[in-house]
């Protein structure tokens, strides 16, 4: 899957787009609507709108800190090895030692994360502090096609670029997860 981003300016051409989209054969859980105005995005109740914990840059960040923080780890085990402490003392508090640090360290990484926009969003930041929106669209090779018959149709929707899309294991998830919802009584 590839992630496909277009900038507008005018939601209620958003909403249609994502309605022609959805009409097209795509789902919803493969769009979504990037904006500071979440409120006026919250308006038009057929746009999608960019999951809160998702904006944010804490599962990236969390992952870094976690590889930091497993080399924190693997050093303090080295240095315990290296200066023969482990001798006297033991391996067992230079292990928890290395369990801490690591959980420390990646913990610390996901509250960095959420001060931060995620990192395939950063470039769009100029662009939602204009006011803009960011209309994100993840699809397999076989619908691009079809998406690309759908957003020449507007004007106003304009081409950013594209970027990595979510695992396609997790758009299935979510797909299943919208038609259970559905069609519960």
């Amino acid at each position: 899957m590839v992630r496909v981003f277009y900038i507008s300016d005018d939601l209620d051409d958003l909403e249609l787009v994502e309605y022609e989209l959805e009409l097209s054969g795509i789902t919803a859980p493969q769009i979504h609507v990037l904006s500071d105005k979440d409120a006026e995005v919250a308006s038009h109740h057929h746009l999608h709108p960019v999951k809160s914990f998702m904006r944010n840059d804490v599962v990236h960040s969390m992952e870094i800190g976690a590889v930091i923080g497993f080399i924190t780890a693997a050093l303090v085990l080295f240095f315990a090895y290296v200066s023969g402490v482990t001798e006297t003392v033991g391996w067992l508090p230079f292990v928890m030692l290395s369990i801490v640090m690591l959980g420390f360290i990646t913990w610390e990484g996901g509250l960095f994360g959420f001060q931060e926009l995620h990192y395939q969003f950063r470039r769009f930041k100029h662009v939602l502090k204009s006011g803009r929106h960011v209309l994100m669209v993840d699809v397999e090779p076989e619908q691009e096609l079809t998406l690309a018959n759908v957003t020449l149709a507007h004007d106003k929707l304009k081409p950013a670029g594209t970027g990595k899309s979510p695992p396609r294991w997790l758009v299935s998830l979510h797909n299943r997860w919208d038609k259970t919802m559905y069609t519960l009584p």
